[in-house]
């Protein structure tokens, strides 16, 4: 596994476990991010990648690790030992996150690693350092339908002790609602790069299609890193990233992160991995109104969710 200096990535943050808060966030060009990042986003902008590094991006909590894994694999021409040979977050360090000394940040972890590279980021399109787009990098973004989405990652704020307390489930669909989550509205996440991915050459996937038919997208994947696998190849990538393949999967499973950042005692990171899921948490009143909400906000985007399969 990497390491950085003498400490592993989970022992660094053990280290670090007295300055871990639930951090509050700061509008970064009227989107919210918690403080460590916005007070280090002038790094994060001025951010050069190479033209061969790849741009994984996501709302939060919408298939981010699972598609980082088909990638790391189909780079890999299958091979699930070399994609263990180190934690999801250092084969694929996260752009903007930054956390207290000596935890890396992002931008650390990318200074050690040579191109090309698979980077990872929530940033809506618009704060995406402009060099991904000038030189012609190649961007992967996941899209998973608004209910699915939030019930995940209003478990996951409960259980990542740095993310701000989201409080009870009735006042956190309001929350999801007006944008006021960590990197902001999820509405305006999906719109900003499913407007822009003709321009800038963006893969756009949906993780309802992921998970209807694996074997389709993940050879989609595959045609758009111009690579070309073996049939068996390609199953096996599908068979090491079912939720249950990778659920079991210590370099995936962010079992890594000590209990002080994600407590999975409260839920586990890889938590049901289910389309439809929404179903169990909201009532009738409540899925009433977010539809409403959805249509006036969603109504120009013609985007083809689906909440159910």
């Amino acid at each position: 596994m990497s390491e950085d200096k003498d400490l592993s990535y989970g022992e660094a943050i053990q280290e670090a476990s007295n300055s871990i808060i639930r951090f509050p966030v700061i509008p970064v060009k009227g989107v919210p991010l918690m403080n460590l990042i916005a007070n280090n986003f002038d790094a994060v902008s001025a951010f050069c990648p190479d033209s061969s590094d790849l741009l994984i991006a996501t709302y939060p909590k919408a298939g981010t690790t699972w598609t980082q894994e088909i990638v790391d694999l189909l780079l890999h021409n299958g091979d699930a030992e070399a994609c263990r040979r180190a934690p999801t977050p250092i084969r694929s360090p996260f752009l903007e996150i930054c956390s207290p000394p000596p935890i890396p940040s992002g931008l650390d972890l990318l200074k050690k690693q040579a191109p090309p590279r698979i980077i990872k980021t929530h940033l809506p399109f618009q704060l995406v350092p402009t060099g991904f787009w000038e030189k012609k990098c190649k961007a992967i973004y996941i899209a998973r339908n608004a209910k699915d989405n939030m019930v995940s990652y209003y478990y996951f704020d409960q259980m990542n002790l740095t993310q701000p307390e989201p409080g009870p489930w009735e006042g956190y669909i309001h929350k999801f609602m007006r944008g006021e989550l960590s990197w902001g509205s999820w509405y305006d996440h999906v719109k900003g790069y499913w407007e822009e991915r003709e321009k800038k050459n963006i893969l756009y996937l949906f993780y309802e299609d992921m998970k209807e038919n694996p074997k389709r997208e993940v050879e989609r994947i595959m045609r758009y890193l111009d690579l070309s696998l073996s049939d068996d190849v390609i199953r096996k990538i599908v068979e090491l990233t079912t939720f249950k393949s990778m659920k079991e999967n210590p370099m995936a499973n962010y079992t890594f992160i000590p209990k002080i950042v994600f407590d999975q005692s409260i839920s586990n990171f890889m938590r049901k991995g289910e389309v439809g899921d929404w179903k169990n948490h909201f009532t009738p009143e409540q899925s009433a109104e977010f539809d409403e909400d959805y249509e006036k906000k969603m109504k120009h985007a013609n985007i083809p969710f689906r909440t159910e399969l």
